[in-house]
């Protein structure tokens, strides 16, 4: 018997929020995410990562007059799912979520109605889970290491005022930084 990982599972984000500043924005200066924390838990076969980061928007209103930043709180709730290579003996496990990206910004435009600001934010997130097992151990005479079929989950969710919209997207979508106004967008 010893410990080892017996699962894993890997889920990459990509979620809009939309932010309402106390000045009607005229252009996006910046913007940037910062202060990110989580905490895990193990609920059956996933593995439920509950965390918050900060939005900052550095924006001009008054007719490009002024300047100012906005900060805004973003909570979230990621179900990452379990693939498993060996069932646990033991029901002492350790849970190890690493996070691969940070939430970041790849696109900050001001919304149609001139009012709001539209923030897209990726994250990406790996978690294991450490338990006992039994092992089999096999001597190889050249370096070896051995595959384990893990599939990436992605999706997308807009985060408004009170809905939250879900899609599973491909992970066909690098990261990237740009920020825009108005109506324009690109894909990334």
């Amino acid at each position: 018997m010893t410990k080892t990982v017996i699962a894993k599972g890997k889920k990459r984000t990509e979620t809009t929020v939309t932010l309402k500043p106390p000045n009607g924005p005229t252009s996006i200066l910046g913007c940037w995410v910062i202060n990110h924390t989580h905490q895990a838990k193990k609920v059956g076969k996933f593995i439920e990562v509950t965390g918050k980061f900060d939005v900052n928007v550095w924006y001009s209103h008054q007719d490009h007059s002024k300047t100012s930043v906005f900060t805004e709180s973003i909570p979230y709730k990621d179900r990452i799912r379990l693939h498993y290579r060996d069932e646990p003996t033991s029901g002492h496990e350790e849970i190890i979520v690493d996070v691969v990206q940070h939430p970041n910004c790849t696109e900050a435009i001001i919304s149609e109605c001139g009012e709001k600001f539209c923030i897209t934010i990726e994250r990406e997130l790996v978690a294991e889970v450490v338990g006992e097992t039994k092992v089999c151990i096999t001597v190889h005479p050249q370096s070896f290491e051995e595959e384990w079929s893990i599939r990436d989950e992605s999706s997308s969710h807009e985060h408004g005022n009170a809905s939250v919209h879900e899609q599973v997207r491909g992970n066909d979508q690098g990261p990237g930084n740009n920020h825009k106004q108005g109506r324009e967008s690109s894909s990334f």
